[in-house]
């Protein structure tokens, strides 16, 4: 074999293999969140290799990157083990987003975002504008909302101008539940549904509105703000039990104890 072929059999190799790690590591996240795998559970990898069907390097690969996400601890015995959540730490996560969205909306109002860049926010604003002129929301308008929610998050770190603040806001936005779609799905019934959404709705308008007049006192503290109506989001579940079933990883919350 020549040396040219050598390579990209290696190059082939690392690929299948990252390939199969990142398969791994969205099956054991949705075993996860999806209350498969408990709190406190002790992830056995050869376990893991019979019921994935895969070897155990990407399992591994998976479990260290999920252990990086927040999902797992490292036992002191060696291994991994799936983690639990306090209220307080979820409401640190989203916090943490909201300081770092913010701080984005910040420099995005101090710089010149890219009229492009710019457009692209505004066509994501109209989209969702669009979704919820309809009185009532089904399925397919909560599951749009959810797909431009995510697009105009992912674009005020790009407008930020700083690979440093959107590595950090991709880096945060894994943290269990600090995604900005996170508590969407929990609205997706109840009379109040749609009006969550226009308040959260209301708020991306006035952030490109900030950003767009150079207003970046404002821009920041708008951001903080829309972070913090997750957060509102999150309470209103967990004082109602069937609300907080629709949420995804709602097992792995460790809920206060009252006496």
């Amino acid at each position: 074999m020549s040396m040219a072929a050598a390579d990209t059999a290696r190059a082939a190799d690392t690929d299948d293999g990252s390939s199969q790690s990142a398969r791994a590591q969205l099956q054991l996240r949705e075993l996860i969140l999806g209350g498969t795998l408990k709190p406190g559970t002790r992830i056995a990898e050869l376990a893991m290799v019979e019921r994935l069907g895969m070897s155990r390097t990407p399992i591994r690969m998976a479990l260290v990157r999920l252990e990086e996400e927040g999902l797992l601890e490292v036992l002191p015995s060696g291994g991994f083990a799936v983690r639990d959540f306090s209220e307080g730490d979820i409401h640190d996560a989203i916090e943490l987003r909201g300081c770092l969205e913010g701080l984005a909306a910040r420099f995005a109002a101090e710089r010149d975002v890219p009229a492009a860049v710019m457009a692209e926010a505004r066509d994501c604003v109209e989209r969702i504008d669009v979704v919820l002129a309809s009185p009532t929301l089904d399925d397919a308008s909560f599951a749009a909302y959810v797909e431009q929610n995510g697009r105009f998050h992912a674009l005020l770190a790009e407008m930020s101008g700083s690979t440093i603040v959107a590595r950090q806001i991709e880096r945060t936005v894994t943290l269990p539940f600090a995604s900005a779609n996170a508590f969407v799905m929990m609205q997706a019934t109840g009379t109040r549904a749609r009006d969550r959404l226009l308040v959260a709705h209301d708020q991306h308008h006035a952030v490109l509105e900030a950003i767009g007049r150079g207003e970046a006192g404002r821009a920041e503290a708008l951001m903080q703000e829309h972070a913090r109506h997750a957060r509102h989001n999150l309470d209103d579940a967990l004082r109602n039990h069937q609300t907080l079933q629709r949420l995804p990883g709602a097992s792995l919350i460790r809920r206060r104890t009252t006496r």
